[in-house]
C-alpha cells in the first residue's frame, strides 16, 4: 500500500481558499460510478483521479481510465469462477490479482496491456495454504500472505513484478495462535508504507488475540505484537494502513454483528510495536481503510464511512452506504468498493 497525502498545490490551494493560515476542513461525499455489474468488488487499486482497477467475484475485474465515467471489464478467463480479492495495479496497464480460496483457488495472475491478456504466475499447491491478500514495496518487490501452513504463516514472494513467486522460509516466523488466521476483506490484511522499502505488516484474527506482525527485512523475519481489538471466530483486525515507518491505523470488528464493533479500531506511533485503542470509535465493523492526505484517514464497511482527521485518535461518520475497501492515491484521489459492483470516487467539497 502507498502512503496517501494530497499535493502541495491542492493543499495551497485550499488555503487560499479559506484565507492565509486558516485551517482547511472539507467534508467528504462519495460519488458513485456506474460500473454495469454485480459483482462484489473487494480488490481495489486506484493509480490516481481518472484511472482505477478493482477486482471481486466471479473471476470479475475491472478497469476506467476515465475517472468511472465507463468500465471495461477485462478480467481473465478461468476455469472456474474465482474470488478475486486483492488487486495491485502500477498504472493503465499493469497490474496483478490475487485469487482467494483452498488449494489451486488462491492464484495470482499478471497483465501487461490494460487486461487484453493475462499470465497466471502462481497457483497454489498445498491444500493446507489458504491465500489472503497481497502488497508490494515497488513495482518490482512484493508479497503475499497465506493462513498459516505447520502452525506459522506462509509468504510467498516475488523480486519481478509478480511474473515468478517462491514461498519464503518460515524459520522467521512466529509461530500461529491456536485458530488464528487472517481475513481477506478488502486486501489490506497485508500492507507496505512509503519511506519504508523493506517493511511490511499484516493483521490476524480468530484466535485469542488479534495480533499485528510486522517485517523489516521485505518477510524474512517477523516480530508480533497483540493489540487490543477484540478476536474472535469472526472478529478482529481486518484491515491496515500506514502512512509512514511509523504511524498505522487498524480497523476492523465482527462481521457478523456490523452494527457493533467496540474498540474496533486502534493507532501506532511506534511502528506497530505498540497500538491504542481509538478514543472515539466508529463503533461499527469496519473492512477497508486508507490515509487520505496527512494526518487524514478514511474507514469503510457496509454499514457506512468514517473520517478521522486527527492520525486516527477520533473518527466520525460521513457516509451510510456500503463499501467493503477504499484506498487513495498519493495525488489526493479517493476510491471506495463494495457490493452490488459499487464504485465511488470521494469529493472534497
Amino acid at each position: 500500500m502507498r502512503m496517501r497525502a494530497l499535493t502541495s498545490l491542492v493543499l495551497a490551494a485550499a488555503v487560499l481558499a479559506t484565507g492565509s493560515g486558516a485551517a482547511w476542513h472539507p467534508d467528504p461525499t462519495w460519488q458513485l460510478t456506474e460500473t454495469g455489474v454485480t459483482a462484489r468488488l473487494r480488490g481495489l487499486s486506484p493509480i490516481d483521479g481518472r484511472v482505477a482497477w478493482a477486482s471481486g467475484s466471479g473471476s470479475t475485474v475491472l478497469r476506467t481510465v476515465d475517472g468511472g465515467g465507463t468500465w471495461e471489464q477485462v478480467g481473465p478467463s478461468t476455469d472456474v469462477p474465482l474470488q478475486f480479492r486483492d488487486i495491485e495495479a502500477f498504472d493503465d496497464h499493469r497490474a496483478v490479482i490475487l485469487s482467494i480460496g483452498p488449494g489451486g483457488e488462491s492464484r495470482v495472475y499478471r497483465t501487461d496491456d490494460g487486461g487484453r491478456s493475462w499470465a497466471e504466475t502462481f497457483r497454489n499447491d498445498d491444500d493446507t495454504a489458504f491465500y489472503d491478500c497481497l502488497a508490494f514495496f515497488d513495482d518490482r518487490h512484493g508479497l503475499a500472505l497465506s493462513d498459516p501452513v505447520d502452525g506459522r504463516f506462509r509468504l510467498i514472494s516475488t523480486a519481478d513484478g509478480g511474473r515468478s513467486w517462491s514461498v519464503l522460509p518460515s524459520d522467521g516466523m512466529p509461530a500461529a495462535l491456536p485458530g488464528e488466521f487472517a481475513f481477506a476483506a478488502s486486501g489490506t490484511c497485508l500492507v507496505t508504507a512509503d519511506h519504508g522499502p523493506d517493511r511490511a505488516w499484516f493483521a490476524t484474527g480468530g484466535g485469542a488475540t488479534a495480533r499485528v506482525f510486522g517485517t523489516e527485512d521485505r518477510g524474512l523475519t517477523w516480530q508480533v505484537t497483540d493489540t487490543p481489538v477484540p478476536s474472535g471466530p469472526s472478529a478482529s483486525i481486518y484491515s491496515l494502513a500506514f502512512r509512514d515507518p511509523q504511524h498505522g491505523i487498524a480497523l476492523g470488528g465482527d462481521y457478523n454483528t456490523p452494527t457493533s464493533a467496540p474498540d474496533g479500531a486502534a493507532r501506532t506511533g511506534d511502528g506497530g510495536r505498540t497500538w491504542t485503542v481509538a478514543d472515539e470509535q466508529p463503533g461499527e465493523y469496519r473492512s477497508g481503510s486508507a490515509w487520505a492526505h496527512g494526518m487524514t484517514a478514511i474507514a469503510v464497511g457496509p454499514t457506512g464511512s468514517d473520517l478521522s482527521r486527527d492520525g486516527g485518535r477520533t473518527w466520525q461518520r460521513f457516509d451510510t452506504g456500503s463499501f467493503d475497501s477504499v484506498e487513495c492515491t498519493p495525488t489526493g484521489a479517493c476510491w471506495a468498493s463494495g457490493e452490488q459492483g459499487r464504485v465511488a470516487r470521494l469529493s472534497w467539497r
